[in-house]
C-alpha cells in the first residue's frame, strides 16, 4: 500500500510542477525539494517532468534538466554534482525480471532523446550523444554514441 500512496503523492506533486507558472522558480524548487529524495542547490529541472515515486531520485548540486524529463524510479536515481540532461532523456529502472539503479557520476552531459536502462553507471566527466540508448556501464571521461552506445573516444 506504501508504494501506492507514495505514487499518489509524487503524482500529486507532478501536476502542480508542471503546470506552475515558468517564472515561480522558487515555487518549483520547492516542490521538486519535496518530491525527490534529495535536490542539491542551484538544481533546476525544467518541466515537464514526470517519475513514478520521487522519493527514490537523488539529485546532486547545480543539475540541469530540461523539458520532457522521465524517470522511472521503481529502484533510486542517483545524479552526480553539476550534471546536464538535454531534452526529452529517459531514464528506466525498471526492467523485465527487476527494478536496477541507475548512477550517473558528476558532470556527465546527456544529450536530448537519451534513454538509459536499468542498472546503467555512467562514470564522471562523460558526455553520450544525443538519441543514444545506454544498456551498460559507461567509464569516465569518454564520449559515448549509439544504439547501444559504444564508446568513440576517450576525453
Amino acid at each position: 500500500m506504501e508504494c501506492v500512496v507514495n505514487s499518489y503523492r509524487a503524482q500529486q506533486l507532478l501536476q502542480l510542477i508542471n503546470a506552475m507558472d515558468p517564472a515561480d522558480q522558487d515555487g518549483r524548487r520547492r516542490l521538486l525539494a519535496e518530491l525527490f529524495g534529495a535536490f542539491g542547490e542551484g538544481s533546476e529541472i525544467r518541466p515537464p517532468v514526470q517519475c513514478d515515486y520521487g522519493h527514490r531520485i537523488f539529485v546532486g548540486v547545480r543539475c540541469r534538466a530540461n523539458p520532457g524529463l522521465t524517470i522511472l524510479d521503481a529502484a533510486t536515481v542517483t545524479i552526480g554534482d553539476d550534471v546536464q540532461i538535454g531534452p526529452n532523456v529517459q531514464l528506466l529502472t525498471e526492467g523485465r525480471d527487476a527494478a536496477l539503479p541507475i548512477v550517473i557520476g558528476d558532470n556527465v552531459w546527456l544529450g536530448g532523446g537519451v534513454i538509459v536502462c536499468p542498472g546503467v553507471t555512467i562514470g564522471p566527466d562523460t558526455v553520450v550523444s544525443p538519441g543514444s540508448l545506454v544498456v551498460g556501464d559507461l567509464p569516465e571521461r569518454v564520449v559515448a554514441a549509439g544504439s547501444p552506445a559504444r564508446v568513440i573516444r576517450q576525453l
